[in-house]
């Protein structure tokens, strides 16, 4: 194998003209000859028995040529790349251009990593949202935790709206009852719209064991085309009355739904989590605030070809995701109306922006020359493994080390920005009053002064 010839292309393309010339293709074209023999019939010889230059005269002297090369490109291919040295980032497209009884001539046209150029990483100018926690959110993830522990209990009283009625009920259009019209004992939520419209309105103000004669009319788009617009009588009998019950919020449901014995230690608990989410949501919107102005700060013509790498990525992630809830591609293009190109294309702006954000990470990687050590190599491994439950050597077996050596130092990378950042610190009680009318100002400060204050007792 020679390289001849590397000429570089536009968009970070280049072509290599390469021969494979001599004792090689000599070599790769007398095995196919073996190969195929026994698969050859020659006039006055025994099948496979046939000398060479007779199946040659017989066939053509290239008879044997295609299977050579077929046999020699991939080997040459990866060998030509290597001898010149490119980083490809997608699979060459190869043009035999010349075959004969020498050799071949290709052409190999190599999509390659792009050159960026990275302007400025340190002292990046960010603002950082610091949110805090105030008692109303910890009111709301209380409420959360009673409604979790509702149960639902019998009433001796008149129903009203949000109450559940158990019932009997047999409906009928002009004395005729129709399918799907009957049913017992059927928990109904009054207010729920569960029924068609003006059903449970009538339900409401009755007690367990009156009879209700409802009066309605189906609506005229109603799925059943002998019911649509038709005026229906339903005779329900009210079973039971049933209401929502919320357990206290005292300290005896602070021990029936945590490890705590009061109510004030589950709230402390409570605010210490919601603290925990909001640093991690601050420091989220940090790193996306500093990647945003680094790549305001990168340069580089991205091949289509990477940008099309990703997309696969992505279709096929979001194709697993759809086969978790039971679901293929080609149903959800059906709902959705969706073709494949508009599919794809959907993904192409968030695809773009992550090449480019990993361009530019893995500049910095080179002009900071980050290091990365085996113990950060086995503990990305490690976490990897834990994250999807396989065992860490299976996980070795499918992502290669030099993967995630990089993975790793672009992490590295990240942090590196973060500590030479210039980050500004900004309540986000303050931002929102910035945005209110003057009226407004005094009670935005005196949330933020509660919230204050609120912090400072945990």
């Amino acid at each position: 194998m020679t390289v001849k010839e590397v000429k570089n292309l536009e968009k970070s393309m280049v072509e290599l003209t390469v021969e494979v010339k001599g004792e090689e293709f000599k070599a790769a074209v007398d095995a196919a000859f073996k190969k195929n023999l026994s698969k050859i019939t020659v006039p006055g010889f025994r099948k496979g028995k046939a000398p060479r230059k007779v199946v040659e005269r017989l066939y053509g002297e290239g008879v044997f040529f295609e299977d050579a090369v077929n046999e020699l490109y991939p080997k040459a291919c990866d060998d030509a790349v290597a001898e010149a040295g490119l980083k490809i980032v997608a699979r060459p497209d190869v043009e035999i251009t010349e075959v004969d009884g020498e050799g071949f001539t290709m052409k190999v046209v190599c999509t390659v990593k792009p050159e960026v150029t990275v302007k400025e990483y340190k002292g990046l100018k960010v603002t950082k949202t610091v949110y805090n926690v105030t008692e109303s959110e910890v009111k709301a993830e209380l409420e959360r935790l009673q409604k979790q522990n509702e149960r639902t209990v019998v009433v001796d009283r008149e129903s009203k709206d949000g109450d559940t009625v158990n019932i009997n009920f047999d409906g009928s259009v002009d004395g005729v009852h129709f399918d799907g019209g009957k049913g017992e004992n059927y928990d109904l939520v009054l207010g729920s719209g569960s029924f068609i419209p003006g059903f449970e309105p009538q339900l409401v103000g009755k007690k367990a064991g009156e009879d209700v004669k409802v009066e309605v009319t189906f609506p005229a788009e109603y799925h059943a085309e002998d019911l649509a617009g038709k005026a229906a009588i339903f005779d329900c009998h009210i079973n039971e009355v049933k209401e929502i019950e919320l357990p206290e919020l005292d300290d005896e449901f602070a021990k029936d739904v945590s490890e705590f014995d009061t109510l004030a230690d589950l709230k402390k608990d409570i605010k210490k989590k919601l603290k925990e989410q909001k640093a991690k949501q601050s420091d989220n919107e940090l790193d996306n605030a500093l990647i945003d102005a680094l790549l305001e700060n990168t340069e580089v013509e991205i091949p289509d070809a990477m940008i099309e790498q990703k997309v696969d990525n992505m279709c096929g992630e979001f194709e697993q995701r759809l086969a978790g809830s039971g679901l293929d591609l080609k149903t959800y293009l059906q709902y959705t109306g969706m073709d494949m190109d508009a599919f794809r294309g959907g993904f192409r702006t968030d695809a773009e922006k992550q090449v480019k954000v990993r361009l530019a990470l893995e500049k910095v990687v080179e002009l900071e020359g980050v290091v990365v050590s085996d113990e950060d190599i086995e503990k990305e491994y490690k976490d990897i493994a834990d994250a999807y439950g396989m065992p860490v050597d299976q996980v070795k077996m499918y992502l290669p080390k030099e993967d995630i050596t990089m993975d790793c130092a672009v992490s590295k990378a990240v942090e590196l920005i973060r500590a030479n950042a210039e980050i500004t610190e900004e309540k986000a009680a303050a931002k929102k009053a910035a945005a209110k009318k003057p009226a407004a100002k005094k009670t935005a400060k005196k949330e933020e002064e509660s919230e204050d204050s609120q912090s400072n007792e945990t």
